[in-house]
């Protein structure tokens, strides 16, 4: 299929190859010749399709973001329980980072350099659907089935321990001792040790 004069087997390629150079060796550590050599394509082709690594990086972010918002609507518009609810967000975002752990780095950057305009190329129009979440955990601590909690310190505290060993990894690497795999178990293991670490703090 040819979209604009470019090939799009080609593009999904390129898009690929870019994902497991960012992994590899990160956002700054990648270099357009790297991501040319992985998707088996010379340098000019590369630029062709996309003019710099930052467009590059771009496409592949949104496309992330386009997947990942959807889900975490459909977590916290559906009928599960607060505490569902809990486990099924930090499942989520925690495999999602596994899959690109380039992207909380990037996310720290884009904001610290363009605070609004990152937040709308990160949104766009849509916003994450938490209306329904938050008049749950109301309604919970109305009839004291939890403790006192405001639900936007509750969705901060539980995206924080989601997201913070990705961005602390090599001071976590450094002090721990770990390497990539025991790096890699400890945070499959905190898909479990978030959610119950959190639930446990808001039970009555």
């Amino acid at each position: 299929m040819v979209k604009n004069g470019k090939d799009c087997s080609t593009e999904e390629k390129i898009l690929e190859a870019a994902k497991k150079v960012f992994i590899t060796k990160g956002m700054a550590g990648a270099r357009m010749q790297d991501i040319a050599d992985e998707a088996g394509i010379n340098k000019a082709l590369l630029h062709y399709y996309f003019r710099s690594k930052d467009k590059l990086f771009e496409t592949i972010f949104a496309q992330i973001a386009q997947r990942f918002l959807p889900r975490i609507n459909d977590i916290f518009n559906s009928e599960l329980s607060i505490n569902e609810k809990i486990e099924a967000f930090c499942k989520e975002y925690i495999d999602n980072v596994l899959k690109n752990p380039f992207i909380p780095l990037f996310v720290i950057n884009e904001m610290n350099k363009q605070p609004e305009g990152f937040v709308k190329k990160l949104f766009g129009n849509e916003k994450p659907q938490l209306d329904k979440f938050i008049t749950q955990i109301n309604n919970a601590v109305k009839k004291q089935e939890i403790k006192q909690v405001h639900p936007l310190q509750l969705i901060i505290n539980t995206m924080a321990l989601c997201v913070f060993p990705f961005l602390a990894k090599p001071i976590i690497q450094w002090v721990s001792g770990m390497n990539q795999t025991e790096f890699r178990a400890m945070l499959e293991d905190r898909k479990k040790s978030v959610p119950q670490f959190i639930i446990h703090s808001i039970k009555n």
